[in-house]
């Protein structure tokens, strides 16, 4: 697990930019702390930042280049089956000079060229120079588990793992008008978009191809997902798959030199992590986060059950509202491009302890996406029948104005999770899910910008992109929900939550449930096997229940929200009011109506606030990127 940087320059007069590359890589020192290397030839710059994981050793620096020193690779990532491969490379001829899984990518391309990708079983963004032809190769991995950003004009291609390295590359910022619009619905920008116009996040499955100043991007996978189409395999016979599919994809990510746990979190999913990884090592290290002032939203007597039940060795980090608040302005300050989805502080801080005691994690990430895990997953297979309840709940939306709402109360997260059902059912399958996925709808949403700023080029901009994200989303097949949460939900929040927060502890995460071969087969198998009426994540609890304790099995899915109402009431309110979202500094910023500003205020601080908790957090997280990066 590293980062990585580098630029090719085609325009002679732009040649001064090549010794930015020390620059850049260093911004990428808390992704990789234990060593910073840099290689330059010709018009071309790698660097490398090292989190020391597979061969610690000095032999497996990088930038790396191979023994003919033609071919030299930056490479961020794992490649967990690389010793199936080194004898394939040693038996074409070629001698080693480490034992790192680096050293076999790199043969495996030399050997293989783009073909290479097939073979590797892992997660990574990397890049391949050859200082023959000039030609540069970068790919990423087929779940965009890590990440990549570029910028592509005629005077140069130059690409990072963070916006923060790319930045000091000094490119001209300007904003893309419908990322934010995108961000301001979600609260996160999907790939391929970025917050600024030009630059892009290579997407998952693909590969970038770089030569005689051309720029060529190709898919190499995708998730195999076609509607209506599934295999004949029984429900017994797919469990069965299922459990020796998992158990290989942790049992290969268990391979380590440096110390390694899991995150446990009291949930199915880590606990199924914990179960396996527990048979394949000894007093495995866990680690679990407690919310001592909110024990609504404490899992840590569930964690410990699993732990007693496999004799790990568990470290339980018990948090006050304070511990988080305490850590805002850090996770705040490491998020180089807007993005609010606010349980990122538990990750960080979850990850900041476990990196006390080991380097990599294991977590149970990808799951819900896969099997259908999530409240909005049930919500939809009501949405999808014909019954007299959806009737009902579908006419009640009017009244539903006179109750109060709030994510911060049972009863009034209640009442916004029946007014959201019901907006919902009056929308199709692509809408809702649209409207369910985010905290706007988009009338509002072109309200919040300046008018003059939401031109007719940016809308339409707006709505390709949304047309282009749900296009997998029918009414005859629910596993295109799950394929539309793989490629933008996961990739776009989950996975860069997990990434950027344990990267900004030098804590690698990796994710077994995104092992492709589980992702292929969780795609081959009908809907009706992960949700039905009875259960979500059908496959996955009925094929492990054996193995886990009995009191997991029937709980509701439990999520801790940081309590950002309470500090926007406290700590954050003269913030809100006299700093990032006061009056006269929208107005002169000028992205931003002041009247709609105003209007959102005026909803956080009554007694519906409704999802102006979300909004306003997102509201908050752009203003502090913008007078980091844009002011």
């Amino acid at each position: 697990m590293c980062g990585i940087a580098g630029i090719t320059i085609f325009n002679p007069s732009h040649q001064n930019k090549l010794d930015l590359i020390e620059k850049a890589t260093s911004k990428l020192n808390k992704r990789g702390p234990d060593n910073i290397g840099v290689f330059k030839h010709q018009n071309t710059g790698l660097g490398h930042a090292r989190l020391s994981i597979i061969d610690t050793s000095n032999a497996a620096h990088q930038p790396f280049t191979d023994a003919t020193g033609r071919y030299t690779i930056v490479f961020n990532g794992e490649f967990f089956n690389f010793s199936e491969h080194r004898q394939y490379v040693l038996n074409k001829g070629y001698a080693l000079r480490s034992s790192s899984d680096t050293e076999i990518l790199l043969y495996l391309f030399i050997i293989d060229g783009k073909d290479c990708l097939q073979k590797i079983n892992g997660f990574f963004a990397f890049a391949i120079y050859d200082n023959l032809t000039e030609e540069i190769f970068i790919a990423r991995d087929r779940s965009g588990i890590k990440p990549l950003y570029y910028l592509h004009d005629e005077n140069h291609f130059i690409f990072a793992s963070e916006l923060k390295s790319l930045i000091e590359f000094e490119f001209k910022k300007e904003l893309d008008y419908s990322s934010m619009l995108t961000y301001f619905h979600l609260n996160y920008i999907p790939a391929p978009y970025s917050i600024f116009k030009g630059v892009y996040k290579l997407m998952q499955g693909n590969y970038i191809i770089i030569k005689n100043k051309t720029v060529i991007q190709k898919e190499y996978y995708n998730i195999p997902y076609y509607e209506g189409k599934h295999s004949n395999i029984s429900y017994d016979e797919a469990k069965k798959k299922l459990y020796t599919l998992l158990d290989d994809a942790v049992k290969i990510r268990l391979i380590s030199d440096v110390p390694l746990g899991t995150f446990l979190s009291g949930g199915i999913d880590s606990s199924v992590i914990t179960a396996l990884a527990s048979q394949h090592t000894n007093h495995l290290n866990t680690f679990s986060i407690g919310f001592a002032d909110e024990p609504l939203f404490d899992e840590t007597s569930y964690a410990k059950l699993v732990s007693k039940k496999y004799n790990t060795n568990h470290t339980v980090f018990s948090l006050k509202n304070s511990d988080l608040y305490e850590n805002l302005h850090d996770v705040l300050d490491y998020i180089d491009e807007p993005f609010a989805d606010s349980s990122a502080l538990n990750v960080y801080i979850l990850s900041m302890q476990t990196r006390k005691h080991v380097t990599v994690a294991l977590s149970g990430d990808g799951a819900d996406e896969l099997f259908a895990g999530y409240n909005k997953h049930e919500a939809e297979r009501r949405a999808r029948l014909q019954s007299f309840s959806n009737s009902v709940i579908k006419n009640i939306n009017p009244v539903m104005g006179l109750f109060p709402k709030s994510r911060n109360s049972k009863l009034g997260n209640k009442f916004r999770q029946i007014e959201k059902f019901s907006k919902g059912l009056n929308l199709d399958e692509k809408e809702r899910y649209w409207r369910w996925a985010g905290f706007n709808d988009d009338e509002n949403l072109m309200k919040l910008m300046r008018h003059f700023l939401v031109d007719a080029d940016v809308t339409l901009n707006y709505r390709n992109r949304k047309a282009d994200l749900l296009k997998d989303i029918s009414a005859t097949d629910f596993n295109g929900v799950l394929a539309t949460d793989m490629r933008m939900v996961l990739e776009g929040d989950m996975l860069t939550k997990v990434d950027r927060m344990s990267m900004a502890n030098s804590l690698e995460v990796r994710v077994p449930f995104l092992d492709y071969n589980i992702v292929n087969f969780a795609f081959s198998l009908p809907s009706a096997y992960k949700i039905d009426a009875f259960s979500k994540k059908k496959i996955l609890k009925e094929t492990f229940a054996h193995m886990l304790p009995p009191e997991l099995m029937n709980r509701g899915k439990q999520g801790f929200e940081v309590p950002l109402l309470k500090w926007f009431n406290t700590e954050l309110k003269s913030t809100i009011n006299n700093d990032l979202l006061k009056d006269n500094h929208i107005d002169s910023q000028g992205l931003f109506s002041v009247e709609q500003t105003w209007k959102l205020k005026q909803e956080l601080f009554s007694k519906s606030p409704n999802d102006a908790v979300a909004k306003t957090w997102a509201m908050i997280v752009f203003q502090h990127w913008y007078k980091k990066y844009m002011s």
